[in-house]
């Protein structure tokens, strides 16, 4: 039975371009099987989470990447939806899409892009998955994009809190919106002043737990770190205590995925637990009551972020400025530095239908766009393809 302050089909706001309601599906079930035949979605395979494909030094598909990475957040997005009476649907659907606009070579990608940018409106990966399911995928006769829900829609855009405004920890958000956001906003107000559904901070919520608990993992596997530097982080020390109590001698990897799958539990426990305290004490009657609240409702407990945030520091100390992370970081900053300016300045280098896009730009800004568009579609594979190639 599902909550009074959970999203219901009945009452979607609708898509921006009307169409028959399916038969069979709900609105967020066509949604989401729309996002997971989109050509974006597919491409995720292929972009990594921390590892570059074909690192040399991390051979092996074992590590995560984008779309593993995906799939592990709507399944925590349905498991802690479903407890809370939430719509499991919508939840999932925010999950699948939340990182379809990640560009080539993960955070680094994004923060090599967002300086070339810079002069043209910058870039935002949240952003850019907005522009994608609203205008850049075209298989549709009637219309560009997915033409998702106005829930799936806001889900993406304020997930991890409101845009303008008063900010998710109460301070104010300042400077100007994402122009891929922007764009879309002026089209269809998506007030961008307000929290997102439950069901949307559900899918934020369970992308911390999974890079959390996967990070650990891979970065294990990398040889990064060891069981033995872990040993003194909460929660993760505890778990691999407990574990070594109950299991004692056991080997190596079933040791290991025994202690993380604790931590993945405590981490899930913690935020279902304080929802369940939160929402019995709020008492909210509607999605709107939801949206209208001072801070998120899905989040979690003080004690255990800030557990989580020296288990942060720890991964961005070992894991993600680690000596041979930075030299990749350095090796795929410089192939998006040259093929960008390179596409700007011969636009011809791509596919003719991005090419004819290009020339007919209106300015350089809007030509900038184009590139961006092609660039930060890449997949990991196809950029070190194309510097082999052009540089």
């Amino acid at each position: 039975m599902s909550a009074p302050y959970a999203c219901q089909p009945t009452e979607s706001r609708g898509r921006r371009w009307p169409e028959r309601m399916s038969t069979f599906r709900s609105p967020w079930q066509r949604d989401r099987d729309r996002i997971i035949h989109s050509s974006a979605f597919r491409r995720l395979k292929h972009k990594t989470q921390v590892f570059v494909e074909h690192n040399e030094g991390y051979r092996g598909d074992y590590y995560r990447t984008r779309l593993t990475h995906t799939i592990e957040v709507a399944q925590v997005a349905r498991t802690i939806a479903g407890t809370l009476g939430l719509n499991t649907d919508l939840a999932e659907t925010v999950a699948l899409a939340h990182d379809l606009g990640h560009p080539p070579f993960g955070h680094t990608g994004e923060d090599a892009l967002a300086a070339l940018m810079e002069p043209y409106g910058g870039f935002d990966h949240n952003a850019q998955a907005l522009r994608i399911v609203t205008r850049l995928e075209r298989h549709y006769a009637d219309f560009d994009g997915l033409n998702l829900t106005w829930e799936s829609l806001e889900g993406i855009a304020k997930h991890n809190g409101p845009i303008v405004g008063t900010g998710p920890t109460g301070g104010p958000v300042t400077g100007p919106l994402p122009y891929a956001l922007a764009d879309v906003n002026a089209e269809w107000d998506l007030e961008l002043h307000t929290n997102a559904s439950a069901e949307a901070q559900v899918a934020a919520v369970a992308d911390d737990v999974a890079y959390n608990h996967h990070d650990l993992h891979d970065g294990l596997r990398a040889g990064l770190f060891t069981e033995e530097d872990l040993a003194g982080l909460p929660v993760v020390g505890d778990a691999f205590a407990e574990v070594d109590r109950l299991h004692p001698g056991l080997d190596l990897m079933r040791r290991r995925h025994e202690a993380l799958r604790r931590v993945f539990g405590v981490m899930v426990e913690d935020v279902i637990a304080v929802a369940q305290n939160r929402l019995t004490g709020l008492q909210p009657q509607s999605v709107q009551d939801i949206r209208d609240m001072d801070g998120p409702i899905i989040r979690f407990s003080k004690p255990l972020y800030q557990n989580l945030k020296a288990i942060k520091r720890f991964l961005f100390q070992r894991m993600y400025r680690a000596p041979s992370v930075v030299v990749e970081r350095k090796r795929v900053t410089e192939m998006l530095n040259g093929l960008f300016p390179l596409f700007l300045s011969d636009p011809s280098k791509m596919p003719e239908t991005w090419f004819l896009a290009a020339e007919q730009a209106g300015d350089e800004t809007q030509r900038a766009r184009i590139v961006l568009d092609y660039v930060a579609g890449m997949t990991d594979r196809f950029a070190i393809q194309e510097a082999e190639r052009l540089l």
